[in-house]
């Protein structure tokens, strides 16, 4: 089978890896009250981690004997259980994992191509993973991360406005009523953060595409919570240099001015960066080289703040918070633009190497359509898709913890070195090195090529 999953780390012991999978799941079936769900729970996850191509309720239960189909999909479906507790479970074993100072948040979104009409969702809207429009579902994510080793804590459907224009379709498919109103992907994501905040996840940075990273509302949101964010833009957004003064113009005719105005016009991100060359950086080691473009950068205000009227130029924003603007030219010719309320004394590499670390995000979308079948749920309510997500990502942590736990065991190993490429890569003065703790898995993990993969025997 040539899944990533099933081919590294051979587990030993009568039981395998299942005996691990039932001991690590105690935390999560503890918020299971009824015998029935804490037996189907652990039967569901190992379905997605085990062999099979399709993972969907049916063929699982069909690989797993003595599973009836109807108990199976009735688990996922249909039953009567509060998934909160195994969110929160799942919160805790992340931060176990991956959380710290030195962590990141990745927001994104992923899309779930599907046929028809009637699963709950489903509609034509872009899919950025396809690149273009296509009939899907729409999952804003969330991803903590350190190093090499992410762990999925969030997954949350978006309702096109022809799903929450329609009561009646939300009503068949189950959307419960607070779920009903119009929310944009950007009002999902900042909950999530909340209610991952709230689940005592800590992290230090919080990552996100020119798709979130473009809304004023969003990046204020993360500044008015404390966090520490970089997110892409375009280059048609526009920024005031950092000089800009707030004053009060003398009025040539009428009234004197009441209020003040910036003394500099807003311009485009890619019109002030146009004069830099910037400098080549290396950010970290990939599988094929050391992945480096060249960056400049500069701090400016950004014009998002409340709109006024400025002479002849009509309404503007007026100067936002002091930002970081860094501009990526890749060897293609393609440019990429960011922004990024990191210190004013980060470094240019510090700022690439943060900006840069988003990669994890898409990779870890992709190991659990291939691996564990997030993409694979055949059901159409609301309730079926948020759990089958939830034991996708349930599964992916328990993954996770294999590999640390193998990369540990290496790691204790008097004849392993490790190589040059398994070090970590220059970090933001703001994080701080959480160290090593092997009792409770958070031993650093190399940021290239360094951690085991899994294999799980059949």
């Amino acid at each position: 089978m040539p899944r990533r999953c099933s081919r590294v780390i051979a587990m030993s012991g009568a039981g395998g890896w299942r005996d691990d999978l039932e001991r690590w799941l105690q935390p999560f079936l503890a918020g299971l009250s009824h015998p029935a769900r804490r037996a189907m729970c652990p039967l569901y996850v190992a379905g997605l981690i085990g062999l099979g191509d399709r993972k969907s309720v049916q063929p699982m239960a069909a690989r797993a004997d003595g599973v009836p189909y109807d108990r199976l999909h009735h688990f996922i479906a249909a039953g009567i259980w509060d998934e909160a507790p195994l969110q929160q479970a799942l919160l805790c074993e992340a931060d176990r994992l991956a959380g710290g100072s030195d962590a990141i948040l990745v927001v994104d979104d992923t899309a779930l191509p599907m046929k028809g009409n009637r699963s709950v969702g489903v509609a034509p809207q872009y899919a950025t993973t396809l690149g273009k429009t296509a009939n899907c579902q729409t999952l804003v994510s969330l991803t903590l991360a350190r190093g090499e080793v992410p762990v999925a804590v969030g997954l949350r459907l978006f309702l096109p406005e022809i799903w929450t224009g329609d009561p009646d379709r939300m009503a068949r498919a189950g959307v419960p009523e607070d779920q009903r109103a119009a929310r944009s992907k950007l009002e999902i994501a900042v909950a999530e953060i909340d209610r991952v905040r709230a689940g005592g996840v800590r992290f230090g940075c919080v990552l996100a595409d020119a798709g979130y990273g473009c809304s004023a509302p969003f990046r204020q949101a993360l500044s008015e919570c404390g966090l520490r964010w970089a997110v892409g833009i375009t280059g048609r957004n526009k920024v005031y240099p950092a000089d800009v003064a707030m004053i009060f113009p003398v009025a040539g005719r009428g009234r004197p001015r009441q209020r003040h105005v910036p003394d500099q016009v807003s311009v485009s991100a890619k019109t002030i960066l146009g004069d830099m060359t910037g400098r080549s950086v290396t950010w970290r080691d990939g599988t094929k080289g050391r992945l480096r473009a060249r960056f400049c950068g500069l701090r400016v205000r950004m014009a998002d703040g409340p709109t006024q009227r400025i002479g002849t130029n009509g309404n503007q924003h007026l100067p936002g918070e002091a930002v970081w603007l860094v501009r990526e030219k890749r060897g293609s010719g393609e440019r990429k633009f960011y922004l990024s309320n990191l210190p004013a004394d980060a470094t240019l590499k510090q700022l690439a190497a943060t900006i840069k670390a988003r990669w994890i995000c898409e990779q870890a979308h992709q190991q659990m359509k291939d691996e564990l079948g997030l993409d694979h749920f055949e059901g159409g309510s609301w309730t079926g898709l948020h759990r089958h997500a939830l034991m996708t990502m349930i599964a992916y942590a328990f993954l996770q913890s294999l590999r640390l736990a193998a990369a540990g065991r290496k790691r204790e190993s008097p004849a392993h070195h490790p190589s040059p490429r398994c070090r970590r890569p220059d970090r933001p003065s703001w994080i701080t090195s959480a160290g090593h703790h092997r009792g409770d898995a958070r031993t650093v993990m190399p940021y290239s090529t360094g951690l085991p993969e899994i294999s799980l025997p059949k």
